[in-house]
This record gives C-alpha cells, sequence and structure tokens, in this order.
C-alpha cells in the first residue's frame, strides 16, 4: 500500500525517484531494507497438505516402483512395493538414489513392524542418509530405551534428538528434514561442517545441529572432501521397515546478503551552513510531517515515527543509510520543499516558518 502524506509538490526534479541498491561497493552487501529492486522470491505452490510434495520437489517414492533408487552396487534395489509404500527386504542391503543431492529439504515417512519385538537397537532399525554419510536414525523408540544418540530421530552416535516425539510401533512416522552440505576449501579442508535441523512428526529434534563429521557406530568419521552432490541413501538393518511419499526439494546456497544489510556511505561532503539551509518543520498546511535538524556533521530526519540519519548524495539529494529511500529538497522563490519516498510511502511536505 503506497501512503501519501503533506502536499503534492511541483518542484522540477522531486518526482523522479532514484533508490540505492548498488551499495555493494561500499560495504561489501548488496542488499538495503525494502528495496524494491531486490529480486522476489520464485513462486512454488504447496502441497494440499503439510505432508504433500510442493510444486518444486522431487518425488523419491510414491509408492508404486522404485524407478528412482539402485542397489549400492547400481543393480536393480531388491526392497518390495506394495500398498504405497516400499518395505525393506533384511539381507538385500541399502538403497540409494539414482540422482546426488547436496542442500535440500527432505520428506520421509516411515514405519516399524507393528508387534514392536525386540528391544533396543533391535527393534524397528533402518536410517536415512542424507549425502549416503550422515544419518538420522530410524528406530522403533516407543517406550524402547536405548543410547540416547541411537534413537529415533538421532543424528546417529553424535547429537540425540531434543525430544522422543515416537509413535507406537506400526503407526506411520515421518521427519522433515533441512540438510546443508559440510563446504571444503581448494584444498580440500573443511570450511563449513554440516548441519541438520530435523522434525520428527511435526516436533522440533534438531535446530541446525552441527554434524561433527561422518556418522558411524563407535565412532564419527573426519570430514574428508566429497562431491557437493552425493546419493540419498536408506538403510538395511535387517530389519523389515517401511517408506512411503518420500520427496525431496534441492535448495540453493544461502544467499551472502543475509549477512546484513548494505549501508550508504556520503558521496559528498556538506559545509554547515549548506545543511542549516535545509533544517526545520515541514508540513502540508499546519500540520508537521517531517522535522529535519543538524547533528554530527549530517541532516537527522524525524517523520513516519522514525529517526533517519541521512547520508548525502548531492546538495539536495539525501538517502537512508541502511533503508532504500531518498529525501529531496527544492527551493523555488524562497520556498523550500520536501519528498521523502521509502518502502512505498511518499511524505511531501513545505517548510513551516
Amino acid at each position: 500500500m503506497t501512503t501519501h502524506w503533506g502536499r503534492g509538490c511541483s518542484v522540477a526534479g522531486l518526482l523522479t525517484v532514484t533508490v540505492m541498491s548498488a551499495t555493494a561497493a561500499q560495504t561489501g552487501r548488496r542488499w538495503k531494507a525494502h528495496d524494491p529492486d531486490r529480486p522476489k522470491p520464485v513462486k512454488v505452490t504447496p502441497g494440499d497438505t503439510p505432508t504433500a510434495p510442493p510444486s518444486d520437489a522431487v518425488i523419491l517414492l510414491d509408492g508404486r516402483n522404485l524407478d528412482a533408487w539402485v542397489a549400492k552396487d547400481g543393480s536393480a534395489p531388491k526392497w518390495v512395493t506394495r500398498d504405497g509404500y516400499m518395505e525393506a527386504v533384511p539381507g538385500a542391503g541399502p538403497i540409494m538414489t539414482r540422482r546426488g543431492f547436496g542442500d535440500a529439504q527432505l520428506h520421509v515417512e516411515w514405519s516399524n513392524a507393528p508387534d514392536g519385538t525386540g528391544s533396543g537397537q533391535n527393534r524397528g532399525n533402518s536410517g536415512v542418509f542424507l549425502m549416503s554419510t550422515y544419518e538420522v536414525q530410524v528406530l522403533d523408540s516407543y517406550e524402547n530405551v536405548t543410547y540416547a544418540d541411537g534413537q529415533a530421530a538421532a543424528i546417529y552416535g553424535q547429537h540425540p534428538p531434543l525430544v522422543n516425539a515416537s509413535r507406537p510401533a506400526g503407526a506411520w512416522q515421518s521427519y522433515d528434514i533441512v540438510f546443508r552440505r559440510p563446504r571444503f576449501g581448494p584444498a580440500g579442508k573443511l570450511v563449513t561442517a554440516a548441519r541438520m535441523t530435523v522434525f520428527h512428526n511435526g516436533v522440533l529434534v534438531h535446530d541446525a545441529a552441527a554434524v561433527w563429521g561422518p556418522t558411524n557406530w563407535l565412532h564419527y568419521g573426519q570430514y574428508t572432501r566429497h562431491p557437493d552432490e552425493l546419493p540419498l541413501m536408506l538403510q538395511d538393518h535387517e530389519h523389515p521397515v517401511r517408506f512411503r511419499n518420500i520427496w525431496i526439494r534441492p535448495l540453493p546456497d544461502l544467499p551472502a546478503d543475509e549477512e546484513g544489510l548494505a549501508e550508504s556511505k556520503p558521496k559528498v561532503t556538506l559545509r554547515p551552513a549548506e545543511l542549516d539551509r535545509l533544517v526545520g518543520r515541514y508540513g502540508a498546511g499546519e500540520r508537521v510531517v517531517a522535522v529535519v535538524s543538524r547533528a554530527r556533521g549530517t541532516l537527522v530526519l524525524k517523520a513516519l515515527g522514525r529517526t533517519f540519519n541521512l547520508v548525502p548524495e548531492t546538495k539536495t539529494r539525501f538517502v537512508l543509510p541502511q533503508t532504500a529511500g531518498t529525501v529531496d529538497f527544492a527551493e523555488s522563490a524562497g520556498i523550500m520543499t520536501f519528498r521523502l519516498f521509502v518502502a512505498e510511502t511518499v511524505v511531501e511536505g513545505t517548510r513551516l516558518k
């Protein structure tokens, strides 16, 4: 919504708005707050239910076939499909996606045997391995005690889940995982560890947890450089665990501009007298819409219930330090006018006597 305050101004030049956005050379950051030139997010249509795949998801399992999967040796997988799910065949070995993935949002639904037999690790054991390397444990952990970093939803051998959100044996359960792959430098040295955010049955159980290295039994491995994309792997741990409705969304790298806002620096240096000629109260009629004062060698603007230090670009044009907006002054026939444009909002006025 665009809001206008004050009287429209006909002074030449005031109605042309230029919003600062290219300040990367000054600050190393690209965007200011509310920059209209900032690229808009692409449109994604969500699924009809929270567990249904959105329009940009890669469907890995819809329950009809195993076309997206291979055995670890590249042969056809020996797991079986029926009734809309696939089931691990004890002794058949793990299965892997034909395609590799790196940063991703993953949805997996799984179920253990309904009889709930066995105890500890010998009860509905499997695993979801991001990049075939970093495991989120699958286990029947409903009233089944085992070591904390090996129960359901653990980042195996490293991080126990924050809570045990397990459903009873035989019930369908879900993992929603946001995975950020490790980053390696040119020489293969680790720069950033992998991280996982995991929801188990809709409950947060890992919040951007750092993965210390490849997950393993009895120890965790050291990071070694590997490709940026590797297959997703599901483990065969000799238990007939079932899986359904598996989909994944490859994610782009986090944008560098997440680190902070761009900030404008002065392009000109104005003398005190040049600043003082712009100071005053501005309004429409008797209603004050903005107050401009001078402090510490610059102008200070109070408008819209906010206070802004103004950064000079010319003698009459100023920008806001970290917000995409312009402030223009113009004088005609001894009358000083003012125009602020910020966040689709226009404030205009004439300096009051």
